[in-house]
């Protein structure tokens, strides 16, 4: 997998007249390596790569997940997102390094709230399938985020990669679905273009972005239908409210993040549909009266702040969520529910 360190820059915002351009059993070695089997007629080369095993052993999950959850207590205490970038990648890390960065610009000397994380009574579901990338869905409670369960997908490219955290949501436990599983555990992944749910897991990031812009019947069309929900039309409500306010205008731009290290990931659930992790980017632009100033904001945006702040200020942030997408049987279009989404500011510019 690979990680940028780096802040991403700001990009131009498209649809904005006039402008460019808040609120983280079978073992690995048997998938992952050629082996040689020995027969009457000679050595018969099979490719691990092409053949459907389980990601990896329980075991080696376990591990993956205590080795992440230490190297994330390293660098939150710290503020120092070297300590874990070997174990995060994607929308996590970008919002993870973020954090970490604003926290490092506003105390130096680490941070002084610090509490360690700590995850137990950890159930893990791994999929069978052929291919990289391979990974698995790590259910566990952790001390912080209420009663609600830390989802972690981790993912890796290769037999000699760290596993690295992904996707990061929390869930409430009784919203968490059953997985279909074989006669020995192991899970069944959901391609990216399966016809099987209603909207494929590679088509979600888009369909969510343009639900967020249109709404169930929105005037350019095209959305897909979401549940009622405080990731769904209570954010659309609290948007729209906050777009006009006296002297100060909000713009929103959302955008969907598919390729290498923000693929959907999607596990087949009891009843044939589907729970998909994808990956959002969304933009934020408050542009202020004639004659007034953007209201200040706070220390971590400041710290994450190019240029100077006048009359506008645009945020960028990414967002990685979870949603349920049910079974598309018999033609059916059922309504996609949204069961969490943790959200982080990734970087800010003022003009």
């Amino acid at each position: 997998m690979s990680r940028c360190l780096g802040l991403r820059r700001l990009r131009g915002f498209r649809g904005f007249h006039g402008f460019r351009g808040f609120d983280r059993s079978v073992l690995i070695a048997a998938a992952s390596v050629t082996a040689l089997s020995l027969t009457a007629s000679g050595c018969v080369v099979v490719h691990g790569e092409r053949e459907v095993l389980p990601a990896t052993t329980r075991a080696e999950a376990a591990t993956a997940l205590q080795e992440f959850t230490a190297a994330y207590n390293k660098a939150d205490k710290a503020y120092d997102s070297s300590l874990d970038a070997d174990h995060t990648t994607g929308a996590l890390a970008d919002i993870d390094t973020a954090r970490l960065t604003a926290g490092k610009a506003n105390s130096p000397d680490g941070n002084p709230r610090h509490a360690p994380l700590k995850l137990t009574d950890a159930t893990f579901t791994i999929p069978k399938k052929a291919g990289w990338p391979r990974w698995f869905l790590a259910d566990a409670a952790g001390n912080k985020g209420g009663d609600s369960r830390w989802l972690l997908v981790f993912t890796r490219s290769g037999l000699d990669e760290t596993w690295q955290a992904a996707y990061l949501t929390l869930v409430a436990p009784d919203e968490i679905p059953g997985f279909a599983v074989d006669e020995d555990g192991w899970a069944e992944a959901v391609p990216a273009n399966a016809t099987d749910v209603a909207v494929p897991p590679g088509e979600l990031s888009a369909a969510y972005a343009t639900y967020l812009k249109n709404g169930e019947d929105g005037e350019d069309g095209g959305s897909a239908a979401f549940a009622e929900g405080p990731h769904t039309s209570a954010w659309r409500a609290l948007r729209t409210k906050q777009s006009a306010r006296p002297g100060l205008a909000t713009q929103y731009i959302d955008e969907p993040m598919t390729n290498g290290d923000y693929a959907p990931l999607a596990l087949r659930t009891e009843d044939g549909g589907a729970l998909v992790f994808f990956t959002t980017r969304h933009f934020e632009r408050q542009t202020a009266a004639a004659g007034t100033s953007v209201p200040t904001p706070n220390k971590d945006v400041l710290a994450l702040t190019t240029g100077e702040i006048r009359r506008t200020l645009t945020m960028e942030f990414v967002s990685n969520e979870v949603a349920l997408a049910p079974g598309d049987v018999g033609g059916g279009d059922g309504e996609v529910e949204i069961l969490g989404r943790i959200q982080g500011l990734t970087s800010a510019k003022g003009e």
